[in-house]
């Protein structure tokens, strides 16, 4: 039996993230932002990964009778135990993932990697993997940051990982109804070269557009950089096909409306492989905008940056709302001002010139006809400047727009400097932003100063809502000897202010391992009931994706051995 993949994978990649091509080194301004802002004596870059052959890779669990039979599903070359591929696929690109791997443990990688060409093969290996108490997850870029695609054996023989990358074809495309139907696993730019040919695009590009496939955009009810004009995922699908234990499992509906009960397709949209395996769905899609117009402004605070964003969105005209709206905190705005070269510290001391000190500076682009967005941009100035705003022109948002995909390779190179990192995100309502703001903000720089350490903290807000906004933030500090230890006392630390504050324990990164001991807090006990009840009829037997989504219950006492 073969036990390779045909396609080379590059083992460049292992142990972060994308194309090291793309990777850009940091700076010396950088690093001395970096040094003065963390206090720290050096970053030299002493924490480099461990070599390929150095990490270390338990035996595959799987007979040769079991990897014959999913060799006879998918074709010998498309079911993998090599060490390699096994190592690329033990886990997402959490910063834990990132440590474990680059300290050279893949102990959990899964026992073996099958590359399925169609719903028919993962109906056969998910049939298989019942009859053999095989665990199943799904992979699709493998961009997870919540711990959603760790291969979790539990108490199945063994585990499994679906790579969907051979399921990556644009299906059909109805013009007169502007959508598009794909399999699930095609990536972000493999989704925008397929509906170029007729004029038309997605408009979802989350940060891990490069990587991400439409199965994982679906399953983890991401949204994307330009969501407030476009729609989240959860917005943009009409219908998904499921393969599940069960059987086949279509949810949703072609029609543009429908009131035939509840929406199941919310049943499989979020569901994060805890039910089946999405193979293919038909999406919304729109022309390609003819222009896009960029905006910036500084305002004299954050808080007063949310408000004129509040009334844009829920004042406005229904045209004026961009489809990117983002906005920095001062000290994200800071940060941006620092490492921005000459032009940026010009553009500092004309806002202190201004009276603004401590701005902080909103990014705004509209996509769709030059007219319509100058026309937005020019009534939306009114609500920016009644804010105190002091418009910035078009490079700001242009120069984002440029680098927007750059932020999860500089995550490798700052823990290869010695330097911690991590995100999260969460969204409130308007009247809990600023508090939510504050407290998780308060609990991030606490745990990280745990043992004296410097930390910072910067923050923006991604995504605007009629009712709320969300608040994404990223942190950095001194890696500290144990930074598993370092990030599950931060995530913790985090997680119990987001719930304490009344805000969502996700908004876009989905629940995974990690935030799932907290969806109760988010659903209500009989909400976990409903989401349990739904696994038990579509995976009876438990196999997909173990220990994801819904929270395990609680040992009873007397029950234990």
């Amino acid at each position: 039996m073969v036990t390779h993949i045909t396609e080379e994978i590059p083992r460049s990649v292992w142990y972060g993230w994308g194309d090291p091509a793309r990777a850009k080194p940091l700076g010396p301004g950088a690093l001395d932002f970096l040094r003065r802002t963390l206090k720290l004596k050096g970053v030299a870059g002493d924490h480099p990964p461990v070599t390929m052959a150095d990490v270390r890779v338990g035996p595959s669990a799987l007979d040769a009778a079991t990897l014959n039979e999913l060799a006879a599903i998918t074709g010998p070359d498309h079911v993998a135990t090599d060490a390699t591929t096994r190592i690329l696929h033990a886990g997402g690109k959490s910063t834990p993932d990132l440590i474990r791997r680059r300290s050279g443990d893949a102990l959990e990688a899964p026992e073996a990697v099958v590359f399925p060409a169609g719903a028919e093969e993962v109906r056969s290996i998910l049939a298989l993997c019942v009859e053999r108490n095989l665990a199943v997850v799904t992979f699709g870029g493998g961009t997870s940051v919540v711990g959603g695609v760790e291969p979790v054996r539990g108490r199945f023989n063994a585990v499994i990982t679906l790579d969907m990358r051979r399921m990556d074809r644009l299906l059909h495309v109805d013009p007169l109804a502007r959508t598009a139907t794909f399999e699930a696993g095609i990536r972000g730019p493999a989704i925008e070269a397929a509906l170029a040919p007729h004029g038309l695009t997605l408009g979802h590009f989350p940060q891990s557009h490069q990587e991400a496939s439409l199965g994982g955009y679906l399953a983890t009810r991401s949204a994307g950089q330009a969501s407030t004009g476009y729609g989240r995922s959860n917005d943009l699908v009409k219908q998904v096909h499921l393969e599940t234990p069960a059987g086949p499992f279509d949810a949703g509906s072609p029609a543009p409306g429908s009131a035939a009960g509840p929406k199941l397709l919310d049943v499989v949209v979020g569901s994060e492989g805890t039910l089946g395996v999405i193979t293919s769905a038909t999406l919304k899609v729109v022309p390609v905008p003819q222009a896009k117009v960029y905006g910036a402004w500084s305002f004299p605070s954050f808080e007063a940056g949310a408000e004129a964003m509040r009334k844009l969105r829920q004042d406005g005209a229904r045209g004026d709302m961009p489809h990117v709206c983002r906005l920095s905190d001062t000290d994200e705005t800071a940060s941006t001002f620092k490492l921005g070269g000459a032009k940026t510290a010009a553009l500092q001391r004309y806002l202190r010139v201004r009276g603004q000190k401590r701005p902080a500076m909103a990014l705004f682009v509209w996509e769709g006809s030059e007219r319509a967005g100058r026309a937005g941009k020019r009534r939306s100035a009114r609500i920016m400047r009644a804010a105190g705003g002091i418009s910035l022109g078009p490079l700001p948002g242009k120069s984002w727009e440029h680098g927007r995909f750059s932020g999860p390779y500089l995550r490798d190179e700052l823990l290869t400097r010695g330097v911690y990192v991590e995100t999260l995100e969460t969204a409130a309502t308007w009247g809990k932003v600023a508090s939510t703001y504050a407290a998780v903000r308060s609990a991030i720089l606490a745990a990280l100063g745990e043992k004296g350490a410097a930390a910072f903290v910067q923050t923006h807000i991604s995504h605007v809502y009629s009712d709320g906004a969300s608040l994404y933030f990223t942190f950095l500090s001194g890696l500290e000897e144990d930074g598993l230890a370092q990030n599950a006392r931060v995530k913790a630390a985090a997680s119990e202010a987001i719930v304490a504050a009344g805000a969502t324990i996700t908004h876009h990164h989905a629940v995974g391992i990690d935030h799932a001991p907290y969806m109760e807090a988010e659903i209500g006990a009989l909400g976990i009931q409903v989401l349990a009840g739904i696994k038990g009829v579509l995976d009876p037997h438990g196999i997909m994706n173990p220990g994801k989504l819904i929270p395990a219950p609680p040992t009873n006492p007397k029950e234990a051995p």
